[in-house]
């Protein structure tokens, strides 16, 4: 953006000392550089994400209910790889490496276990239609839409067929049951069968469908304050074992502020809001009715760039709203961070 790095730390300079007035301008150049041209260059962009979801609250219709032991961690790793044609023009390749431990009650007996593995991969087409830039305001819009692929195990789904509906006896345990390390220490049994929170729509590492993701995202910042907004909808088909996942929309974002802010570097932190809305799944045609989700979140996050090339952020999510149907695990929190290097 600048031909003459000397000639313009010169003129910063001279804009804080000389000509407090035009300082607010520099920080449009500098937010300028740690977004929009880092956005919309030409070329190769890879890049890593992780987030972390911890379930330990069982809810039945959105009012929580005692929980015998059961849980579910969630460790989902993203690797990106993508290519800018132009300013306006990209494709984002996603494959996600997932790994997830639980323990749920069978049969009557707290068991613990572990599904990792590939997920679902995705590819995505970006669209940057509208980039705004004035003395004291950034704008700037995206939009992305494609396919996810069947590269993830739908194998867990086997236990929504209805033969597995007693998956938690001793028959059908071997099936719903297959990928289970039984622990020793540490578990305890329960005689009493009781409402079960972590079930296979919830390990299974893939849908074995193909589904359509179509989604945007806006920032928009004047001076040192900035709104970012990001909504995505996934569209869902039927996959393997006639299991259907419910069309679900996520959404997130919220005020922030530039704290720090150079030409060369930059850090931003952000008050997040984040939501989601999720239908019931269906087997067969027939509803799922422990599937169904609308939650809100907060929490705090932390954005970093160097130059035009690296940037790294970190995200906190808590639940202040959470109505399930039926018998579900939810979120207690989550955390996701990620880094990504345009070359």
């Amino acid at each position: 953006m600048f031909a003459l790095p000397h000639l313009t730390a010169l003129f910063t300079v001279l804009a804080f000392v000389v000509f407090p007035s035009l300082a607010w301008a520099c920080d449009v150049c500098a937010i300028y550089t740690a977004t929009e041209q880092r956005e919309s260059r030409q070329g190769v962009r890879l890049g890593v994400a992780e987030q972390f979801s911890r379930f330990a609250t069982l809810q039945d219709d959105g009012h929580k209910i005692d929980n015998p032991g059961e849980h579910l961690n969630s460790s989902t790793t993203q690797l990106i790889g993508g290519y800018d044609f132009s300013s306006r023009f990209g494709l984002q390749l996603t494959l996600p490496i997932i790994a997830r431990d639980f323990r749920r009650r069978e049969n009557g007996v707290l068991t613990s276990g572990s599904e990792n593995g590939v997920g679902d991969m995705s590819l995505l087409g970006i669209v940057r239609p509208f980039s705004y830039v004035t003395g004291e305001n950034v704008v700037r819009t995206s939009f992305f839409g494609g396919l996810k692929f069947p590269t993830g195990s739908p194998d867990r789904l086997r236990e929504e067929l209805p033969e597995a509906e007693d998956a938690t006896g001793a028959e059908d345990a071997a099936v719903a049951g297959r990928h289970v390390h039984h622990g020793g220490q540490g578990d305890e049994g329960d005689d009493d069968e009781g409402p079960i929170g972590v079930h296979g729509h919830d390990l299974a590492l893939g849908s074995g469908s193909y589904d359509g993701i179509i989604g945007g995202t806006l920032f928009a910042s004047w001076k040192r304050f900035y709104w970012t907004t990001n909504v995505q909808y996934a569209m869902r088909t039927e996959g393997s074992f006639d299991y259907r996942y419910a069309n679900e929309v996520t959404w997130g974002g919220g005020p922030g502020v530039f704290p720090y802010l150079t030409h060369g570097s930059s850090v931003a932190l952000t008050a997040l809001v984040s939501g989601e809305h999720k239908g019931l799944d269906t087997q067969g045609g027939v509803e799922a009715d422990d599937t169904g989700i609308t939650a809100l979140y907060m929490g705090p996050g932390v954005s970093l760039t160097w130059g035009t090339s690296l940037a790294a952020d970190i995200a906190a999510d808590f639940p202040i709203f959470q109505d399930n149907t039926s018998v579900q695990i939810v979120p207690d929190y989550r955390v996701r961070g990620g880094v990504s290097w345009r070359f």
